[in-house]
């Protein structure tokens, strides 16, 4: 894989992340980010792990 190519699977991880920890906890999350922003399952799984560190941090920030 490229470094290009990378930095953009890297942005797309964290805007699905991003998009997890805006919205409601959902059965189909995996499924549903995996089409929404072309991810593979294992980065569609770093999303969701991602989206819990950003969940907490902002119950941090309240």
């Amino acid at each position: 894989m490229t470094e290009a190519r990378s930095h953009l699977d890297d942005h797309a991880v964290t805007a699905a992340a991003e998009w997890v920890a805006d919205n409601e906890p959902r059965p189909d999350v995996i499924p549903a980010i995996k089409d929404r922003y072309g991810l593979s399952a294992l980065q569609a799984a770093e999303a969701c792990a991602l989206a819990q560190k950003i969940r907490v941090a902002r119950r941090a920030d309240i």
